[in-house]
């Protein structure tokens, strides 16, 4: 597969955890190749021969840099993915939600108005863009952009990086270690 795929177990309790295959691709895959991907995930990377899959969840989640808005008129709010908390270039949704939850409370404790909740700062939308376009025309494999980065860059800010939460030098320093023509063609694309 030349798509960017990669998996991951999210661990429950001592017996039980989570365990998704994503794939960032123009094409939805059959279930028996999800179920085969898994499989291979659970077998040969967790080496679990013998597991029991209690439930199963198919999502598709939009890799778009399409701007979702928070608020509609008719004072409706959409929150989650209808509210542009899904990140465009790695579709991690849960901590934004999570993030914007606490300020939607925040905000009806306070007696404030919901309009005051800050939009994702424009430059991590400009990284997203720049990452969509470097992955939508393949300009370099998911697979290598994102094992380059937690290779030469501490995890826990590669991490803060990705939730939007780094500082402008802490981002420079992490992008600083990406393949610098492919990024830079791109980025000039997005501006």
């Amino acid at each position: 597969m030349n798509d960017t795929t990669f998996a991951y177990m999210l661990p429950l309790s001592k017996t039980k955890a989570l365990v998704e295959y994503t794939m960032f691709s123009k094409e939805i895959l059959t279930d028996a190749v999800y179920e085969a991907e898994l499989k291979s995930y659970v077998e040969n990377i967790l080496h679990l021969k013998e597991y029991q899959v209690i439930e199963k969840e198919f999502g598709v989640i939009p890799m778009t840099n399409r701007k979702f808005s928070f608020y509609e008129s008719g004072h409706r709010y959409n929150i989650g993915t209808a509210g542009g908390q899904t990140k465009a270039s790695s579709g991690y949704t849960f901590q934004f939600i999570q993030k914007q939850s606490q300020l939607i409370v925040d905000c009806l404790i306070q007696g404030t108005s919901l309009m005051k909740i800050p939009s994702i700062p424009k430059r991590f939308r400009f990284y997203d863009d720049t990452l969509l376009h470097i992955l939508y025309h393949r300009k370099l494999q998911g697979k290598d952009v994102f094992s380059r980065m937690f290779e030469k860059n501490e995890p826990l800010q590669v991490l803060k990086f990705l939730d939007n939460e780094s500082t402008l030098r802490e981002e420079l320093k992490i992008i600083s270690t990406l393949p610098t023509l492919p990024f830079l063609k791109s980025a000039l694309k997005q501006l």
